[in-house]
């Protein structure tokens, strides 16, 4: 997790596999709280209020990353759509199980 901005404010446990392996392993999406972006911190123009939230993959060898958004609403709302659109895009080396049945239906 981001040591910037540590506290998650929402989790999923999961398990996943590489596909064509057996063994399923345990990861955690952690979406941290939203926290004010600091204009002179970033490389491009942001409005006042503007903030951003951390997404990390703990358990799972893919990197963490961030969203922003206008504000603390936005920032979060992204976040937990980035989750989403993240393990659809890993679901291509990965499958992805939640309390035992498959994670997408698709």
């Amino acid at each position: 997790m981001n040591k910037q901005h540590p506290h998650a404010i929402a989790t999923r446990e999961l398990t996943y596999r590489v596909i064509g392996e057996s063994e399923l392993k345990p990861f955690t999406i952690r979406i941290s709280a939203p926290y004010l972006l600091d204009p002179g911190k970033i490389d491009i123009p942001i409005d006042e209020g503007a903030a951003g939230c951390t997404l990390s993959f703990e358990g799972l060898p893919e990197r963490e990353h961030s969203v922003s958004g206008v504000d603390t609403f936005q920032a979060l709302e992204l976040g937990l759509m980035a989750a989403e659109h993240t393990l659809r895009r890993l679901s291509k080396k990965y499958e992805f199980y939640w309390e035992g049945d498959p994670y997408f239906d698709d």
